[in-house]
């Protein structure tokens, strides 16, 4: 309690500077307890402590959940004949799940040139590197029945059992940056229970795995597509499907249509509504790259490309602010709210958060519901220069 009273009263500044230098100091104590381990490991003390393993001591001696010791000792053996890997990690320039995928595929010959391209990727770009340097055969498309659990057969005992078969399927072309699927539940299973989340691996470059576990219903309809699309494979029927419910997405919500029916010079621009003209929103997110344009006092820009939301950022809509290109830009959701702050008050913001008369998408906002999702709905009352109230946008 102490501890929180004291962070409470830290400025902004010093807390951030404060948290950076704990994930420093955290890093040199992991790079201590990594050499530590190995050297307990290479001189098998773990022996005396009547435990038959460096593993087996590190997680009933240590206490270490079963991954932490796996993932320490793995890194910890890598090290001896890769002393370099303790530096990388020790200076934040490595973490330690990406050292445990790279160990499989270092050598004396390899390392420096593999670890240069590693610095500071996530997991996940580093499954990728692994699958640029050891590429793996594309998986057969199946589909399989998966077995009935326990729970669902209890739960179902009143009604009929319920199919959920497991689709494992290889995309046919990469399109860019496989984003991580999110937990899928079985439509219509009798189990409320998540299914286990989705797989996507790398196999090899443009090339991945997809496997998740869907409904009976959605594999009666890929039986469908099947029959009216001959000689397509399920990657690609799949694919297709995607494509078309992506593109009619996109067009909804940043107007991207292959044949537009308006420029930007013939859009009106006049802030007479919240609504957004296509043609502004199709040339703001063309020229944002689709991702949030909130840059740090370091440079460094958001990468975020979900919940991205129109900003009024050279002058607010709530003051007069109109909708041309040069007044918007994308934001997501996270620094579009931050961005209002600075621009009307915390104190503010956070009366309209709580108020009943906030606009939302699901209360006809955005002009009706002819707003695109995603756009910023705030709505807020602040204080004109007259001390009463007005009733404005951001």
């Amino acid at each position: 309690m102490k501890t929180s009273a004291i962070l409470c009263g830290l400025a902004d500044d010093e807390l951030l500077r404060r948290l950076a230098e704990l994930v420093g100091q955290s890093r040199r104590l992991e790079w201590d307890l990594i050499a530590h381990i190995a050297e307990v490991d290479a001189r098998r003390l773990y022996a005396r402590e009547a435990c038959p393993s460096m593993f087996a001591y590190a997680t009933e001696v240590l206490h270490l959940s079963e991954h932490e010791a796996y993932l320490r000792i793995t890194v910890a053996r890598a090290s001896r004949e890769h002393p370099m890997l303790l530096e990388l990690l020790a200076v934040g320039r490595l973490h330690l799940s990406g050292i445990a995928k790279l160990v499989p595929h270092l050598t004396r010959e390899n390392r420096d040139a593999i670890l240069e391209r590693a610095v500071h990727l996530t997991k996940r770009q580093i499954e990728e590197l692994i699958a640029s340097l050891a590429p793996k055969p594309d998986v057969p498309a199946r589909v399989r029945k998966l077995p009935v659990s326990r729970d669902a057969v209890a739960t179902s005992r009143e009604g009929a059992p319920v199919e959920a078969p497991a689709l494992a399927v290889q995309p046919a072309e990469d399109r860019g940056p496989s984003p991580q699927l999110g937990p899928d539940r079985a439509a219509g299973s009798a189990s409320s229970k998540p299914t286990r989340p989705a797989v996507v691996e790398p196999l090899a470059p443009s090339r991945y795995k997809v496997q998740f576990t869907a409904s009976s219903a959605l594999q009666r309809k890929l039986e469908r597509l099947q029959a009216l699309t001959p000689g397509a494979d399920l990657a690609q029927i799949i694919e297709q499907a995607v494509t078309e419910r992506l593109e009619r997405l996109e067009a909804k919500r940043f107007a991207r249509v292959k044949r537009p029916r308006k420029q930007v010079e013939e859009a009106e621009t006049r802030p007479s509504s919240r609504y957004i003209p296509a043609p502004i929103r199709r040339a703001v997110h063309e020229r944002d790259g689709g991702r949030c344009t909130y840059v740090d006092a370091a440079g460094r820009r958001c990468t975020a490309r979900r919940n991205l939301e129109y900003h009024h950022h050279g002058r607010p809509y709530g003051r007069g602010g109109d909708h041309s290109v040069d007044n918007l830009r994308l934001c997501c959701k996270v620094h579009n709210a931050l961005l209002a702050e600075q621009a009307y008050g915390r104190e503010v913001m956070s009366r309209f958060r709580r108020s009943p008369d906030r606009v939302s998408e699901s209360t006809g906002g955005y002009g009706c519901g002819r707003q695109p999702l995603g756009l910023n709905p705030y709505r807020i009352v602040s204080p004109d220069s007259a001390g009463s109230g007005a009733v404005t946008g951001v």
